[in-house]
């Protein structure tokens, strides 16, 4: 009997702890996931997708007419001031240029030295004329000859005058440096600046884009042939999200990670800020330069942004999921005081997808609720197991970049994150 008594005496004891254990553990509360506010260096970025475009393009064309007898360049090659892109024929024009060098060259070695004896026989002639109407004179003085043939000397005389005028201003206009000599070398200049464009040069220094002549091709004035991006004027184009206009400003730093090298981030900066909003798509143009440019950065390559809006060397942290009824920069937390869960009011500073500066309400090792959204009323008692923050200090950049670049809508390609201060590789 006593046994026994012993057996009941040991199950109603358990049974009183079991049933105290109970009581106890729904006293203290259930258990809830929880953060603790801490203090770190904070950045706030905007990360958006956009396109690499250069300011300054030319198009280059042909002044003359002619058939491609060799094309020299294509697309993707780098160009220098001056380079050959491009030959065309030139066979009428360049026989025309031998030809006025041809007659050149017979002024040179004979016309002009045949005006210049023609010149002297006037001269000589003249001199003869003057001889013959001064003998005439004197026979005529005492009537040896007749008023008629006096008159023809004197005709002869002003005939060898003339011609000597005329031998003269041909001579001068023949001679070096005179009219006929400077008309010649301007038409041979003319020609051969009509040749020099059968060679398509390049005027600027860039990228070719675009080629749009082959070989064979019949070309004529007014047709793009070539479209080239000028060096040194590289920008990111980006259409931002018009919620986060009040955030940016110029000389924003930013880094750009492209799809093709994700492992090789690029420094930019906000050099221009669009004046007007995108209606239709509810987007702000952004553009970003983009100096010194990487070699690998090409035209139309898709680019991800991070945009640096704002930095704390030191500011208390809590992760969005933590905050209820946020109203632009206040917002409600369920703080735990003592084991008790009390709804608190604080105040916002850089904010994000992830993250947001607490200014006011909270304290560098308080404990918030995870689920800011619990219907537990004011004073519940709950038991907290602390979660991890969604970035930690190790966290890189650059991975932090390639997971959340994801890609963007047709409205909003673009988001606003908090993340902790890191060095960057």
């Amino acid at each position: 009997m006593r046994a026994v008594n012993y057996k009941y005496v040991i199950v109603i004891v358990l049974l009183i702890l079991a049933v105290g254990f109970v009581i106890f553990r729904w006293w203290r509360g259930p258990l809830l996931p929880s953060y603790s506010v801490s203090s770190m260096p904070l950045v706030q970025t905007v990360v958006a997708s956009g396109r690499v475009v250069t300011t300054s393009r030319t198009q280059v064309g042909s002044e003359v007419t002619g058939v491609v007898l060799e094309r020299l360049v294509q697309e993707g090659d780098q160009v220098a001031k001056g380079d050959l892109l491009l030959v065309l024929s030139s066979d009428g024009v360049a026989a025309q240029v031998r030809q006025a060098e041809a007659e050149l060259a017979e002024l040179v070695t004979s016309t002009r030295p045949q005006a210049v004896v023609d010149l002297s026989k006037a001269e000589v002639q003249l001199a003869q004329a003057r001889r013959n109407v001064a003998r005439r004179r004197e026979l005529a003085a005492i009537s040896a000859i007749s008023d008629e043939e006096m008159e023809q000397a004197e005709q002869a005389e002003d005939q060898a005058r003339n011609d000597l005028e005329v031998a003269r201003l041909r001579a001068e206009a023949l001679a070096s440096g005179g009219v006929e000599e400077v008309l010649l070398r301007e038409r041979i200049a003319a020609l051969q600046a009509q040749l020099d464009k059968t060679e398509v040069r390049s005027e600027v220094s860039g990228t070719v884009l675009t080629r749009d002549v082959e070989p064979g091709d019949l070309v004529q004035p007014g047709r793009t042939l070539f479209t080239i991006a000028l060096d040194g004027s590289t920008e990111i184009e980006v259409p931002l999200d018009e919620r986060n206009l009040s955030r940016l400003a110029l000389q924003q730093s930013a880094i750009g990670v492209t799809d093709a090298y994700p492992d090789k981030p690029f420094a930019a900066r906000i050099n221009f800020i669009a004046p007007s909003i995108d209606s239709q798509r509810g987007t702000v143009e952004v553009r970003l330069n983009v100096d010194p440019v990487p070699q690998f950065l090409r035209q139309d390559m898709t680019v991800s942004v991070n945009i640096e809006t704002g930095r704390r060397e030191q500011a208390l942290v809590i992760p969005n999921d933590a905050l209820a009824n946020v109203q632009e920069d206040n917002a409600q937390v369920l703080l735990l005081h003592n084991g008790k869960v009390q709804r608190q009011k604080v105040t916002l500073g850089l904010r994000g997808l992830a993250m947001s500066e607490v200014i006011e309400g909270l304290n560098v090792g308080d404990q918030v609720l995870v689920d800011a959204t619990s219907s537990l009323a004011d004073g519940a008692r709950v038991r907290t197991e602390v979660q991890a923050m969604p970035f930690s200090e190790s966290s890189n950049y650059l991975n932090s970049i390639d997971s959340n670049s994801s890609a963007p809508t047709d409205n909003d390609n673009s988001a606003t994150r908090n993340e902790p201060a890191v060095k960057l590789n």
